[in-house]
């Protein structure tokens, strides 16, 4: 199962993310998405599992908080800010975040830790990245993909 793990859209679904989305199974969005079109344009590719950002307002109170979802043998759980992530994570194998716009890709306590980054506008002078993925059997295969931008 290929999954493509996002955050941080800010409105701009940018056509390279969108001929990612074209190879997945299922889309992760970490929140900070900023309007309902762009949901709606993600859950056109594939099955779309979503939480709500800090900048997701009153439009976007139909989405969780946080989720955990089981795809294919692997357990995620998914919320924007990683400061939120509950202390137990007992049965997670996979926490996806977002918020601050960097890319990790790390392992703590046994549970993998993915901030995608960002793929919509750029700010902060980072990159503009997202993670493709792969499950097979139980287990995850992560792929960084930095997208090309204009110099600022």
């Amino acid at each position: 199962m290929k999954l493509a793990i996002l955050s941080d859209t800010h409105g701009l679904l940018r056509p390279q993310v969108a001929e990612r989305l074209k190879q997945a199974d299922a889309i992760l969005h970490a929140g900070d998405i900023n309007k309902q079109g762009i949901v709606d344009q993600l859950g056109q590719y594939a099955p779309l599992y979503v939480v709500r950002g800090n900048n997701d307002k009153q439009w976007a109170e139909g989405i969780p908080h946080d989720l955990t979802v089981t795809l294919d043998g692997v357990r995620f759980y998914l919320v924007h800010n990683s400061r939120e992530v509950p202390p137990d994570l007992t049965g997670v194998d996979v926490v996806v975040f977002g918020h601050s716009h960097r890319y990790v890709q790390e392992e703590r306590g046994g549970v993998l830790w993915l901030n995608p980054g960002s793929c919509g506008p750029r700010r902060f002078h980072q990159e503009i990245t997202m993670m493709m993925a792969e499950l097979s059997d139980g287990k995850i295969g992560v792929e960084k993909i930095t997208i090309p931008h204009e110099p600022q």
